[in-house]
């Protein structure tokens, strides 16, 4: 098997780091800018339950903390866990949210789609932060 690709998906949000970080970690704000967890997102225990265009997802962020971590752990409906790195750090003209994704399993095609939605989701909370 081939080396893992990464490629780092990021947006600069004219907004504070902990101001970006608060409204990206509240399970209430996920719909409105992740739209592979497009909706009804519940807590269950440390996880959030969520529907996705799979079908029920179950997610774990990294617990509150003051780097701006948001790393999460997606399980998949087959049970698959996916390991998500996401970061907002300071940024001379505000915060940035930089988005790991990894190819895993996924062909060229689908891995340039997975990082052009990532690239979408980060764009629309962009747009969430600054519009409110």
């Amino acid at each position: 098997m081939g080396e893992m690709r990464s490629r780092h998906i990021s947006v600069v949000i004219p907004a504070a780091p902990s101001v970006v970080y608060e409204y990206a970690s509240a399970p209430e704000n996920l719909p409105a800018w992740a739209a592979g967890l497009a909706s009804g997102v519940t807590r269950d225990g440390d996880s959030l339950i969520t529907q996705s265009p799979m079908g029920e997802v179950r997610v774990r962020f990294a617990p509150a903390n003051a780097f701006g971590i948001l790393d999460h752990a997606v399980t998949l409906p087959d049970g698959t866990v996916v390991d998500n790195p996401l970061r907002v750090i300071a940024h001379p003209d505000g915060a940035e949210v930089v988005f790991t994704v990894r190819q895993r399993d996924l062909s060229d095609d689908a891995f340039d789609a997975d990082c052009a939605a990532v690239q979408r989701d980060l764009e629309t909370l962009r747009n969430a932060v600054i519009g409110r």
